[in-house]
Formats: structure tokens, C-alpha cells, sequence
């Protein structure tokens, strides 16, 4: 889902998309010509692959996630570390884009499946 960034709403505006059985949901809203946000959730269950061994397992996904979209090259003398901040290039606010991009985050992360926690060899297995 694709919305041109002048085209938001000031009125918080809902948005739900599913990918891989993970729900991105939330509202939207803008809270400047230049500046937008996204307060969102993500829920489901997502696959990833051990880092020791290789194989996939599925880890659960419940996070909340505030995003601060601004249309362009971003700069602010306020303190926005509690926000995520994407700068869109395109004049878009690409809601399956930032979808994809926080679901490759969650799987370029370490993760170990119970076989492997249970496992006290320090060593990754071959595969």
C-alpha cells in the first residue's frame, strides 16, 4: 500500500497489511508538510533460521513500533531517540516497504532453536 506523502491525512487514518503471517497494523497521520507518523504493531509468527545449525523455526512477533516519516532529508534540534525515523526519497509512504524492511531486521538478528540452547557444544554445527 502506497500513499503519495502530500495525500496523508492530519486526521489518524488506520492501516492493517498481512505478510508471512505477520500483522502490521496501526494509524497514520501527518503532523507536518514535511513530517508524518506511524504508530504501529506487529504481531504473528515469523520464520527464521538457527544461527548454529541452519534450520527454520518460527519465533513469535509482538512489538510496538513508533515511526517518524519525514518527506525528505531529515534534521530536527529535538530528541527523537524513542522514534524510528525513515526519510522517504520518493515522495511515498510505502507501508509494505517499511513491512518488509522491520521483518528482515527481526531476521537478520541471532537466533537459536531449542535444539541448539539444549546443545552445550560452544562450536556451530556444519551443514
Amino acid at each position: 500500500m502506497k500513499i503519495e506523502f502530500r495525500k496523508i491525512p492530519l486526521q489518524e487514518t488506520e492501516f492493517e497489511i498481512i505478510s508471512n503471517s505477520v500483522k502490521f497494523l496501526g494509524t497514520f497521520s501527518k503532523i507536518s508538510s514535511k513530517l508524518a507518523k506511524i504508530s504501529s504493531k506487529l504481531s504473528g509468527n515469523y520464520d527464521v533460521d538457527c544461527c548454529k545449525c541452519g534450520i527454520t523455526f518460527d519465533i513469535p512477533v509482538d512489538t510496538d513500533i513508533e515511526f517518524l516519516l519525514s518527506d525528505g532529508i531529515y534534521s530536527s534540534q529535538s530528541n527523537d531517540e524513542e522514534l524510528v525515523i525513515i526519510e522517504v526519497e520518493d515522495h511515498f509512504l510505502d507501508f509494505n516497504e517499511i513491512l518488509h524492511s522491520e521483518l528482515e531486521s527481526l531476521r537478520s538478528e541471532y537466533h537459536v532453536c531449542d535444539n541448539c540452547k539444549t546443545n552445550d557444544n560452544l562450536v556451530e554445527i556444519e551443514y
